[in-house]
């Protein structure tokens, strides 16, 4: 890697880690260009560079992290469980304890968790496009409501844990959600989350 692209990526990483300490502080709304400069000691120009507005980067925040959970996901064996899934999605969470804390937690706007919705959403749209027929065959609406339940589910999970400021650790949130998965909603779980090496 040449010094000009370090310099551009140690750019960057000070851009979004200045957005992300301002999100702790106050609303999305309220933050500015120049409070984003401030905070990552760059210029203006060098925000421009990279970004069309405060909204093109935290959009572009928000895709690398959604990216980063696919790959994860995509990254499993087949035989991956509830539980081991949970384990590794509550770890990512931790590993980025900020970013997730900002948008779920704290003054963050709803962009953040529609976004996060929609992930879990699509996950669920694939399982299931994959799995045998369910008790919601015949029901007019009934997948759409199966599996908008289950990603609010998942999601309202998350945000409890970090607005609670993670009061249990991964292992046990993985066991827990992964548990009410297995149990009540295997039919509709996504699709990363496999059959098999469930305790």
């Amino acid at each position: 890697m040449s010094t000009t692209d370090r310099r551009i990526r140690k750019s960057q990483e000070a851009i979004k880690k200045a957005v992300i300490e301002l999100m702790m502080e106050k609303n999305f709304d309220q933050i500015t260009i120049q409070d984003i400069s401030d905070r990552a000691d760059v210029s203006r120009r060098t925000i421009y560079l990279h970004y069309t507005d405060k909204f093109n980067l935290l959009d572009k925040l928000i895709e690398e992290h959604i990216e980063d959970l696919c790959e994860l996901c995509e990254s499993t064996d087949d035989d991956t469980g509830y539980i081991d899934m949970g384990l590794l999605w509550f770890e990512y969470f931790e590993s980025h304890y900020l970013f997730f804390s900002a948008l779920l937690a704290s003054k963050g706007d709803s962009f953040f968790r529609n976004r996060f919705l929609s992930y879990f959403i699509k996950e669920l749209e694939y399982e299931l496009d994959t799995r045998p027929e369910g008790s919601t065959q015949g029901l007019p609406g009934g997948e759409d409501v199966d599996i908008q339940f289950l990603g609010a589910a998942i999601v309202g999970v998350v945000e409890w844990w970090f607005k609670n400021e993670k009061p249990l650790p991964p292992s046990i949130m993985a066991q827990r959600l992964g548990r009410l998965l297995e149990r009540n909603l295997e039919a509709y779980a996504p699709a990363c989350m496999k059959d098999g090496a469930l305790n």
